[in-house]
């Protein structure tokens, strides 16, 4: 698998066409907001609107506020809505050692819909 890791600027001038897969990584500011520096990323892919692209989500959050990990909340929303939601990760503050799993699972969930992707394509094709 080709990995590209891009910073949000950067994004929002890649062709998310070109790709099988988006991950979106993002933390929650105050109350359950999209961090400033996400919003372009967020409207960006709000406007791709494919159903073919396969995305997931994650990131942290702090379960002081009432909208832990709004951010993420925010993100599974559109994404559901606009692309084929494979997974969704939430971390209270940073990743620790007993997240592993849930990390590893939530690889396996996208890896698995991109198999699921590319059958569905393969099929349609014949």
């Amino acid at each position: 698998m080709n990995v590209h890791v891009f910073a949000p600027e950067q994004f929002c001038q890649a062709d998310i066409g070109c790709f099988d897969a988006v991950l979106v990584g993002t933390y929650t500011w105050g109350s359950g907001e999209i961090p400033y520096e996400m919003r372009d990323v967020y409207h960006h892919m709000e406007s791709v609107a494919s159903k073919h692209l396969v995305t997931a989500v994650f990131g942290t959050g702090d379960s002081f506020f009432a909208e832990f990990c709004g951010a993420v909340d925010g993100f599974r929303d559109m994404l559901y809505a606009q692309t084929d939601l494979a997974a969704v990760l939430k971390v209270e503050l940073m990743p620790q050692e007993k997240d592993l799993t849930r990390c590893e699972k939530f690889v396996e969930a996208v890896g698995s819909r991109l198999v699921e992707s590319e059958e569905k394509r393969k099929s349609k094709a014949t």
